[in-house]
């Protein structure tokens, strides 16, 4: 027979076991990141994962692991959970459990989220004739000419000449001088978050506790933290990481909050990681926003979309919201720093 049930107190072993067996000798490594991202995550409900386990005949044989969030939905905060983490042992796959634990993940949160789906997702999940967000935008914007590869197009004399333009402008400019690098969130940040949350028609909670676990705490990703300060209060943060691929060297735009109506602060914050980026010699900047202020925004300060975007899914069960509105992501903020697609 098989049930599909929540994590439990006792099931850390079972997790531990088809780790290994689908992993093998790279289970270490899997379930250090695992225990952070699970285990340590401050949303948790009741202190446990939120996790559901398939099992046949009450021996575990899969997991569908769920990041659990406070989401700001149309003006009320409701819980949710991006769904992540899937595992199937192989010899037990092609039997639609898939499909099982995602409806039980559903039926069991107030609002079942997630981004950079598979295309079998995406396809499960227009079975089950979930709304259809589209795709989260991804910008670019070159820093330099030195590649021209899979991810920009081929860089013609003018724009070189510009891309070296700008650059050296940046290069100039000084930083606001009410930005500084921090290493951990504080106060200031929640603050920030109860001020422009309701704002938006749909944002994961921004509080330091989120902040500290998803981008200080993480075991395996190294980022850097700017805030913007004024008055005493924080008006905006930026968050960047640099990978190196291919060759190339990229600065990633992982997460940020300003007030959308302040467009000022956000720009000051784009100074700063472009900065850091020339200082780290990075090639590009890469960005994930779905809000049309923020993107507006970086279009003009010379970030181009690039293809293909991040597919995104969101169902909200908790509340009734009306049926526009998963009409468009313009009031909707979602970046690449969501659920685990920076990774």
């Amino acid at each position: 027979m098989i049930t599909i049930e929540r994590y439990g107190a006792g099931d850390r072993a079972s997790v531990e076991s088809i780790f290994r067996r689908f992993h093998g000798d790279a289970a270490a490594e899997f379930l250090e990141r695992w225990s952070w991202q699970y285990e340590q995550n401050p949303n948790l409900p009741a202190g446990l994962p939120l996790i559901w386990l398939v099992r046949m005949e009450g021996e575990v044989i899969g997991q569908y692991a769920t990041m659990p969030v406070r989401l700001m939905a149309n003006g009320h905060e409701i819980d949710a959970a991006w769904g992540t983490d899937v595992i199937i042992l192989p010899h037990h796959q092609r039997l639609g459990l898939g499909r099982m634990m995602f409806d039980a993940w559903d039926q069991g949160v107030g609002a079942s989220i997630g981004l950079g789906l598979t295309d079998a997702s995406h396809g499960l999940f227009k079975k089950l004739q979930w709304p259809d967000m589209g795709r989260v935008p991804r910008l670019i914007k070159r820093l330099s000419a030195r590649k021209q590869d899979a991810l920009t197009s081929p860089v013609p004399l003018r724009a070189r000449m510009a891309v070296a333009l700008q650059t050296a402008r940046t290069q100039l400019a000084p930083v606001d001088a009410n930005i500084r690098q921090v290493t951990r969130f504080d106060a200031g940040a929640t603050r920030l978050w109860e001020r422009v949350g309701p704002l938006f028609a749909f944002a994961v909670r921004r509080d330091a506790a989120y902040l500290n676990w998803k981008f200080v705490d993480v075991p395996h990703l190294t980022y850097k933290i700017a805030v913007m300060e004024k008055g005493g209060e924080t008006t905006g943060y930026l968050i960047i990481r640099q990978i190196e691929q291919n060759g190339w060297r990229a600065t990633i735009l992982a997460d940020f909050l300003t007030d959308p109506r302040e467009p000022g602060t956000f720009k000051a914050l784009l100074h700063w990681a472009e900065r850091e980026a020339l200082a780290e010699n990075s090639d590009v900047i890469r960005v994930s926003s779905a809000h049309a202020t923020f993107n507006g925004i970086l279009r003009t300060n010379g970030y181009e979309d690039l293809s293909p975007a991040i597919r995104f899914v969101a169902k909200i069960n908790a509340i009734a919201v009306p049926p526009d509105y998963y009409g468009s992501l313009a009031n909707w903020h979602v970046t690449v720093g969501d659920s685990d697609n920076d990774r």
